[in-house]
């Protein structure tokens, strides 16, 4: 099985197509095969990589808390690409793994041709924070204890922004729960407690945001409550984004609506790779 070496963790990848990179990188809720619809559509056309994170097999899943967070998220995506001798790529994350491809274009930004940033943001407004960390650390100590099968993964399909999938789409939605119920309870749980219990709120980075220039897509389903407020506050002030939001959708938005998902992305790398996606002055031809 293909490993990319990273600090304290070896990353399980796959990668499929050839033409300009594209790194996916999961949410927490879900591992690399979550992007196999995306990965069927994009690599016709591009070179296609997806990795399982730390914690996630078949990465592999450290016992020890220091080897987990958001500075380790980063690393990894970068040690991915380097160890595929990938010096530059379009980056696309979906929740948990949106904040590292967020974070990623903040710290690498000559590595990053573009940003997709799906459903990023939940515990970042001022308002909800504290109670955020405080739920992610009771939760990540359950899943240590007692992992997925069962009332975890019951409550996590029906919460109010997934159980949308399960209404479209009821075989993907078992497909879902069956991976799901599969991950790693130390793994998931210690991710949890020092990862999205601990990363800091993207409202933080408000002053690096505002001199991001890297070409950015944010897309968020309309259903997704806890990541609205902060996907337009980004749009605010990110100088090169633009928001899609799409209807009737929750958390999940590239399994509830994949073609919707991949006609949208595409449309962005295509106009980000003809060199029309700034709108600043002077750019008319």
């Amino acid at each position: 099985m293909p490993y990319a070496p990273s600090d304290g963790a070896r990353l399980w990848y796959e990668e499929t197509g050839t033409g300009h990179p594209i790194l996916f990188i999961h949410e927490f809720g879900a591992d690399h095969r979550e992007w196999e619809d995306q990965l069927r559509f994009f690599s016709r056309e591009y070179r296609c990589i997806a990795y399982a994170a730390r914690g996630y097999p078949p990465s592999d899943v450290p016992s020890e808390p220091r080897l987990y967070g958001q500075d380790h998220a980063v690393g990894d995506a970068v040690a991915v690409l380097r160890h595929l001798g990938i010096p530059r790529a379009h980056v696309v994350g979906l929740s948990m793994g949106a904040f590292a491809a967020l974070l990623f274009g903040l710290r690498h930004p000559e590595m990053a041709t573009s940003l997709v940033l799906a459903g990023v943001g939940s515990g970042s407004p001022r308002g909800e924070q504290a109670a955020f960390r405080e739920a992610c650390q009771a939760r990540g100590e359950t899943l240590i204890a007692q992992g997925w099968p069962g009332a975890m993964a019951e409550e996590t399909g029906h919460s109010p922004t997934r159980i949308q999938l399960k209404k479209k789409d009821p075989r993907g939605w078992a497909a879902y729960m069956q991976r799901l119920a599969e991950h790693s309870g130390p793994g998931t749980g210690l991710t949890m407690k020092h990862y999205q219990g601990e990363r800091d709120s993207i409202f933080d980075w408000e002053s690096d945001l505002r001199r991001m220039a890297v070409p950015t897509l944010l897309a968020v389903g309309d259903e997704d409550g806890p990541c609205i407020e902060t996907n337009t506050w980004l749009k605010s002030v990110l100088p090169n984004a633009g928001l899609w939001m799409c209807p009737r959708t929750g958390h999940a938005i590239n399994l509830e609506e994949p073609a919707a998902f991949n006609r949208e992305v595409a449309a962005f790398l295509s106009t980000v790779e003809r060199g029309r996606w700034s709108l600043d002055a002077g750019q008319e031809g």
